[in-house]
């Protein structure tokens, strides 16, 4: 088998680190968790204790300076277990790194010490009800007021929207000036007028708080502005290659991780007189399986390298996410169908896998967009723009 060569001995080191963190402080309490639909606070305490949180912030802003490859570990062995609750991918892949590619020094003081020890959480609130992957189109109202600005709106689909202290916020300042009307804010959850919503029932990732989020006449500081005015929309284009290229990660982590499981399951379990691993059906389906699965996550792990190397384009992150959601998806349903009804039952993580992975198709942008990027490309290379559809 293709051997994993991204990876160095401290590398190693900090992943048992944080298998025994997940295996400790995350499984056995996750089934509660999902009834619940959130985490407790105190997991982020720990998880900061333990040095999983914003693994890349330096250490002048409370961090510990390492590369991209630590943050990959804490997902990828959360994902591992089957646990969808903690929000640690919004918190530290987009919420961080927003503030350290466009914070100033003064915000990254203030916010980052914290999030690196998980006293303050954060969100990001893009989404809106009317305007989904199209985010040209917000409604949320930020009007100047002297030197405050006063925010009035709503957000949905808002991960860690019922735990954060803040959300980074994307705002319209020039409500006719398209995409150059976008600015982003600081948005404390303390503020008055800060309202949250009902944390929204999913089908799967249970456990992940996911809320409405309301902006009623807030009065915020023109220094929360993140970046500058009207610069939000390019601002939030710069990091979409790293949200897919993490959402990727994910997919083909849980793509071996399912294999994995019903590889064992079907060694052990026996139907009409021999084991279903002996079935050439079963053989053929994981075999299958597993030759996508390791083509995934080769190209991954490419795109990891790009990426760290600042070289990872939105069509190769397109490309990356499009495929390893819809095989994430396949695989969570041929192996579900191997386990038989059991797979059915919300007690085997298989289940809980495939409520789970459905999202996938659509976070971080939908399988759409991702081909429409890449058309795009295409065809741009033989000098064809294609026209936009609706």
């Amino acid at each position: 088998m293709i051997e994993r060569t991204l990876f160095r001995e401290e590398h190693q080191i900090f992943r048992e680190s944080v298998r025994r963190f997940v295996e400790r402080e995350i499984v056995p309490f996750h089934a509660k968790w999902e009834e619940d639909g959130i985490v407790p606070r105190d997991l982020w305490l720990k998880a900061g204790a333990e040095g999983l949180l914003c693994c890349t912030v330096p250490e002048e802003y409370g961090g510990m300076g390492l590369d991209y490859l630590f943050d990959v570990i804490v997902f990828e062995e959360l994902w591992r277990s089957g646990a969808s609750g903690p929000g640690f991918l919004i918190h530290t892949d987009l919420v961080a790194t927003y503030l350290l590619s466009f914070g100033t020094d003064d915000q990254k003081r203030k916010w980052l010490p914290k999030m690196v020890s998980g006293e303050a959480i954060g969100s990001l609130g893009m989404t809106e009800p009317h305007a989904g992957s199209d985010l040209k189109a917000i409604r949320t109202r930020a009007v100047r007021d002297g030197d405050d600005f006063v925010i009035d709106g709503q957000k949905v689909f808002i991960s860690n929207g019922q735990l954060c202290d803040f959300v980074v916020l994307a705002t319209k300042t020039d409500g006719n000036a398209g995409a150059n009307g976008v600015t982003l804010f600081i948005v404390e959850s303390d503020r008055p007028g800060f309202k949250r919503g009902r944390n929204l029932e999913k089908l799967g990732m249970k456990a992940q708080d996911t809320s409405e989020l309301f902006f009623d006449n807030i009065r915020v500081p023109a220094t929360n502005m993140l970046g500058k005015e009207g610069r939000g929309f390019p601002l939030m284009m710069t990091k979409l290659a790293q949200e897919r290229l993490a959402q990727a990660i994910r997919s083909a982590t849980v793509t071996e991780t399912v294999i994995e499981w019903t590889v064992e399951y079907t060694s052990q379990r026996s139907a009409f007189g021999q084991k279903i691993a002996d079935f050439q059906n079963t053989q053929f389906k994981l075999a299958d399986l597993k030759t996508k699965a390791t083509v995934a996550r080769v190209y991954t792990d490419k795109c990891i390298s790009l990426f760290m190397e600042g070289k990872l384009d939105p069509v190769d992150a397109a490309m990356a996410k499009m495929f390893t959601s819809e095989l994430h998806c396949e695989a969570v349903d041929e192996c579900l169908q191997l386990f038989g009804g059991w797979g059915y039952m919300w007690e085997y993580p298989i289940a809980r896998a495939y409520a789970d992975a459905r999202v996938v198709k659509i976070a971080g942008g939908s399988i759409e967009i991702m081909k429409t990027i890449i058309a795009r490309q295409m065809f741009a290379q033989h000098g064809h723009t294609l026209a936009k559809s609706g």
